[in-house]
């Protein structure tokens, strides 16, 4: 979405994460950013909670 100067742009998936730029392709790149620090910060968070014997197997290469 447009916003001034600014475009902002969200992801229903990740509602937590947004991106703004003065550009569309500025907007999309910065949520692109914030989408994969918050997989990071998920994962981190899945290895920190495993339990004995437990593994984190990747679907997709990170």
């Amino acid at each position: 979405m447009r916003d001034g100067e600014w475009f902002i742009a969200f992801s229903p998936e990740f509602p937590e994460g947004n991106g703004q730029g003065l550009t569309e392709e500025e907007a999309l790149e910065s949520l692109r950013e914030s989408i994969l620090l918050l997989l990071e910060d998920r994962r981190k968070d899945a290895r920190a909670r495993l339990g004995s014997g437990e593994k984190l197997i990747p679907l997709a290469p990170s």
